[in-house]
């Protein structure tokens, strides 16, 4: 590059994020300032590595992948069958538990939850607002009411010396979110769920593998709900759920409300729907399945990483994600609390590093929710996480050198 951070002569955007790449990754060095003009020229172009890289991970397991394609493919069944029953199996034994219901979707999860339990009309449930919609969308899709508690602003989950406030007559349920991948704080909820017979939902959509006391995510409650979303540490290869359980009754309902209602070919006992995982998704799901463990410490060691660099460059005005010692997180995301959150995001765009935010709105104030009578100010923590947080790149494959470019450039930014 020339002098004042301008492009070299013939050197496009992309090469010259891959200059400021090398360039950062020097022992003791820092790439100069981008000009007005460059910024501009990178913003719009492609970032310098994924927020999330799935065919890095898909390239190091190609082959069983496709093995498991191949394999069903050439049992032409589709639906259900050995593959899904597999499957089933198989997380049951992660997670712990007697039963695993496996379904279309982490969202049908929930709502078959929901269902299997009778949660309906002038029911309420309680949960948090700084989620994804699925969480609470599930409840109001059943008839009940969204009840909001607001969050442990440290852990971004359901801040339990909040929850019994909170709950009526017409309560029904509990859902915490292990948001992230950090399970919640589980025992004051189900001590409350216990003195007023309430049933304890577990999203775990995110949290997959993560522990509590030494116990998995998802075995704690009367029911736990993941899904394998493809961004997810354990995802298919499209739409995908499973519910967990010890609860043999409640399974059988579960398998029930999933075909229809069925039992028996073209006999209905109850009304259900169509919410099955296909064999297809099962297979590569059983072929990823055995690498969650291995994928699981590549992340832990992401984070820790991360940690690190952040000591290095003191960046003592961010807060990093929380690990109390109870728990063992699996990183799902790796979200900070940051000051000048917006311009700190459009400022690493600007330097070709991609970042999300998990989530920009709390339920509480989002249209879809407006008949809850919610207002700006009523659950504070959630707004402020909503306002100062940012996700940064995580996943087992990511490169030690990323990450550096990563915090340096948010050194760069706190410098300014």
């Amino acid at each position: 590059m020339k002098k004042g951070g301008q492009d070299a002569p013939g050197r496009g955007p992309l090469e010259a994020r891959k200059a400021f790449l090398t360039m950062s990754t020097l022992s003791g060095s820092n790439p100069a300032p981008a000009s007005a003009a460059s910024v501009i020229t990178l913003k719009d172009s492609v970032p310098l590595f994924p927020f999330l890289d799935l065919k890095a991970q898909f390239r190091s397991i190609r082959h069983e992948i496709m093995a498991a394609v191949f394999r069903v493919m050439e049992s032409q069944q589709f639906i259900l069958g050995e593959e899904v029953q597999a499957l089933e199996g198989e997380i049951a034994s992660l997670i712990e538990v007697r039963e695993a219901i496996s379904c279309a979707s982490g969202t049908a999860a929930l709502e078959l939850a929901l269902e299997a339990l009778g949660v309906g009309q002038g029911d309420e449930v309680i949960t948090p607002p700084y989620t994804f919609v699925a969480t609470a969308g599930a409840i109001a899709r059943q008839g009940a009411r969204p009840v909001f508690v607001d969050i442990d602003p440290a852990t971004y989950n359901i801040d339990p010396k909040q929850i019994e406030a909170a709950v009526t007559e017409r309560s029904r349920a509990i859902i915490p979110v292990h948001l992230f991948g950090l399970p919640a704080e589980l025992n004051p909820i189900l001590e409350v769920a216990t003195r007023h017979r309430l049933a304890v939902i577990e999203d775990a959509a995110q949290a997959i593998g993560a522990e509590y006391y030494g116990k998995k995510a998802g075995g704690f409650g009367t029911l736990g709900c993941f899904s394998f979303f493809p961004s997810k540490n354990l995802g298919g290869a499209g739409d995908g759920g499973i519910i967990t359980t010890q609860d043999q009754e409640l399974a059988d309902r579960l398998r029930r409300l999933r075909v229809h209602g069925s039992r028996k070919k073209y006999h209905y006992e109850i009304l259900g729907t169509n919410s099955r995982l296909d064999a297809l998704q099962a297979a590569i799901l059983r072929a990823k399945l055995p690498y969650l463990p291995q994928w699981t410490r590549q992340r832990q060691e992401v984070a820790s990483r991360y940690s690190q660099l952040f000591a290095q460059h003191r960046l003592e005005q961010i807060t990093l994600p929380a690990l109390p010692p109870n728990c063992t997180h699996v990183y799902n995301q790796f979200v900070i609390r940051c000051p000048r959150r917006d311009e700190l995001r459009e400022f690493l765009r600007s330097r070709g590093i991609p970042s999300e935010i998990y989530y920009p709105i709390p339920l509480h104030l989002q249209p879809a929710f407006a008949d809850l009578n919610y207002h700006e100010g009523d659950i504070p923590c959630a707004e402020a996480a909503s306002r100062e947080t940012l996700a940064l790149p995580i996943y087992p494959e990511l490169l030690e050198e990323h990450q550096v470019v990563v915090v340096k450039a948010l050194a760069e930014f706190y410098e300014c």
